[in-house]
């Protein structure tokens, strides 16, 4: 199955296909859109060269035919991320060889001065009007295999420059129908899509699954937490997909008794707070999933009802936590009665795919990043975990994510569970700063607190000494009460940007005594 084989099987269905604000397309139109794209597209490439198309767009329905033109083995699309600017933007089109940026008005500007040595298409403009009107829809091309590159998606970019990862027409149609059978999507659903569509999460747990079933996409321009109830009940929607921190920005606005008055009965995403997970749940009436997974698609961990608290859940077959030194698999976590993670040394490791790549298609032209994943055979994610004696996975950071404070390696995932669990914060972000010493990390936290929320110093204290399964190098050394925390489009926050600033910060900055627990002011 291939995408091409999910959007052709639309090709003739006069059900609603598309939402965008106040329009609607058929999917018979949509698709018929998607191929003309495609067509007029593929006419203005060097056949010569790789057929890289760059979007700079937001969730428009020119963005969501790009993305169908692609499916059905047009060019490959290349999702460039609307906050990128300048030299950085620039570099994300030139890695990925693309021949034609489409943009649109609003964000034309980002690349005004740019040396990209590519023609620019501005959607409305009287050249992509031209080439629309030119447009043969008959004209799709020959048929798509499942290993043909359909998409270059950049990662976030959280630890260092995005890289391009390969999405085959596989890579998308395969969790397209899974999901859609799953959830039991069907042509009576609407899937509302707020998560970026240059994003593999509005890709493969969004757009692909609302296709396979058949269902209606409901597209938003961007996401807001402000406009997302309405949203939801203007468009009907009944599912919708996540990646991040919107749950907790959904959350955060005022609450109201008629709040569980919406259509909304699923919502499935990655990387939620537990606790925002059931609060959601339980305000809008709805059923909210929770996964792992990254934009790379190799390693998988799905909750089930059993799983312990904090727990991402079981993982899938051949999933396992690996020493990335010895490439054995590490021991099993042990804990103390007030479940303190005892051997956090011997027992964090990498989440590894043992079975091999999975449906990761390595990297656009970057061998050593390739080479960095896939080593000894296997997927090596990047992402720190332990599991315990029921095999249930913990979540412990990235690999920049250790921190040795006073000798010992501890992993910010678990302090930042321990934080949020505090009812007036709403995020915290954990990363390493220096010890004053010359030795080593302290423990530094970001916090930003729900609205009208109040935290002092001493109530602080108070929480921390109150938390069994806090230890006591874990407890934070510098706490920065923080408006917002930098994050990507994609919801992910900017830990380095945290990392870099440290105490260098007009946001008020606790501090404790090397040996103590007691906070004051900077």
């Amino acid at each position: 199955m291939t995408v091409r084989d999910l959007l052709l099987a639309r090709a003739e269905d006069d059900r609603p296909g598309l939402l965008f604000e106040d329009r609607s397309w058929s999917w018979r139109d949509h698709v018929a859109v998607c191929a003309g794209l495609a067509a007029g597209l593929t006419a203005r490439l060097d056949p010569a060269r790789p057929p890289h198309v760059g979007a700079l767009l937001d969730n428009t329905p020119e963005m969501a035919a790009l993305v169908g033109a692609a499916g059905l083995g047009g060019p490959v699309l290349v999702g460039l991320n609307t906050t990128r600017r300048g030299d950085a933007l620039a570099a994300d089109v030139d890695r990925t060889d693309v021949q034609i940026v489409v943009t649109e008005p609003r964000h034309a500007p980002a690349l005004e001065g740019l040396d990209l040595d590519v023609p620019v298409l501005v959607v409305g403009s009287p050249e992509w009007d031209a080439m629309a009107a030119e447009a043969d829809p008959a004209a799709i091309g020959p048929g798509t295999a499942a290993d043909d590159l359909m998409m270059l998606i950049l990662t976030s970019g959280t630890s260092g420059d995005p890289k391009a990862v390969r999405v085959t027409q596989e890579k998308v149609a395969h969790p397209g129908r899974l999901l859609a059978e799953r959830f039991g999507l069907c042509p009576d659903d609407v899937c509302y899509l707020s998560m970026p569509l240059f994003h593999s999460n509005a890709l493969m747990a969004g757009w692909a699954p609302g296709l396979a079933g058949g269902s209606t996409l409901a597209l938003a321009r961007r996401f807001t937490a402000s406009g997302f109830l309405d949203d939801v009940r203007r468009f009907g929607a009944t599912y919708a997909n996540y990646v991040g921190k919107p749950l907790t920005y959904v959350l955060g606005t005022p609450e109201r008794e008629d709040d569980a008055d919406n259509p909304l009965r699923l919502v499935f995403g990655n990387e939620a707070a537990e606790r925002d997970i059931e609060a959601f749940g339980r305000r809008f009436g709805c059923v909210v999933v929770d996964s792992y997974s990254s934009t790379e698609n190799a390693v998988i961990v799905q909750r089930v009802p059993e799983m312990p608290a904090g727990s991402l859940g079981r993982p899938l077959p051949g999933v396992a936590v690996l020493d990335p030194v010895t490439q054995q698999e590490v021991p099993v976590a042990r804990f103390d009665g007030h479940g303190r993670l005892l051997n956090g040394d011997e027992a964090i490791g990498e989440l590894v795919n043992t079975q091999g790549a999975g449906f990761f298609a390595g990297y656009y032209n970057d061998p050593q990043a390739d080479a960095d994943r896939m080593r000894g055979g296997m997927y090596w994610s990047g992402d720190l975990a332990y599991r315990d004696a029921d095999g249930f996975v913990y979540f412990a950071g990235r690999t920049a994510d250790w921190l040795r404070v006073d000798g010992e390696n501890l992993a910010a995932a678990p302090i930042e569970r321990v934080l949020l669990r505090h009812p007036a914060v709403q995020q915290a972000a954990v990363y390493a700063a220096p010890d004053p010493s010359g030795v080593g990390d302290q423990v530094m936290a970001a916090l930003v607190l729900r609205d009208d929320a109040v935290l002092d110093p001493a109530g602080l204290e108070v929480f921390l000494a109150g938390q069994a399964d806090l230890g006591s190098k874990a407890w934070p050394r510098w706490v920065r009460l923080a408006r917002s925390l930098p994050q990507t489009p994609t919801n992910k926050v900017l830990k380095r940007r945290l990392a870099e600033e440290r105490l260098e910060t007009a946001d008020p900055v606790w501090e404790r005594a090397d040996r103590g627990t007691t906070y004051h002011p900077r």
